[in-house]
């Protein structure tokens, strides 16, 4: 009996409490186009994050260039970089997610995480989204907005449209956080 109730006792422990999964990335999100279901604090504990509402028929869409090099250089380093396609901005994201994938992938070599099209504002916004929103009492204003998580889970910075992936304050706030802390 002590022994159930000691591997009772562990499984419940061994759960989120002692993972000490934050708030803000205990969220379980399907991939693109169909792909698995990933836990953001399972794939992405201790990773500095740059979080993405995207769409491919903006004035901001060859970011994603900008984004892939950013992911290349600093992957290693602890950088991961998050695409959510999202059509709430003037219907600039109309494709499937097969579409979506495709042209990410031949248009702009996007090799980044990008998820399941995804609602980003109003009353439909997803549960990440809406957690991402009221952590940095920031929402997404347009396509390709950026927020900038650490790598213990916690929003740090949110950045315009217009903000380009390769913008000084941007870069200097990613290598401030990959430098910060020790890597897992």
């Amino acid at each position: 009996m002590h022994a159930l109730f000691t591997g009772l006792l562990m499984g419940l422990i061994s759960g989120p409490l002692m993972a000490g999964c934050p708030a803000l990335l205990d969220h379980d999100l399907r991939k693109l186009a169909g792909e698995e279901t990933v836990n953001l604090c399972e794939a992405y504990s201790g990773k500095v994050l740059l979080v993405v509402n995207t769409a491919s028929k903006c004035g901001f869409t060859d970011q994603y260039e900008g984004l892939e090099a950013l992911y290349d250089e600093y992957g290693t380093s602890g950088l991961v970089v998050l695409g959510f396609p999202s059509n709430d901005f003037a219907g600039q994201e109309p494709g499937t997610e097969a579409e979506i994938k495709d042209f990410c992938r031949s248009t702009y070599s996007v090799q980044f995480p990008m998820f399941a099209k995804t609602v980003v504002r109003g009353e439909e916004i997803s549960p990440f989204w809406r957690d991402l929103v009221a952590a940095s009492d920031s929402p997404p204003r347009w396509n390709f907005y950026k927020y900038l998580i650490d790598r213990d889970g916690n929003f740090v910075a949110a950045f315009g449209s217009r903000t380009e992936p390769d913008d000084p304050e941007l870069m200097d706030r990613i290598r401030q956080l990959l430098a910060d802390v020790d890597q897992p």
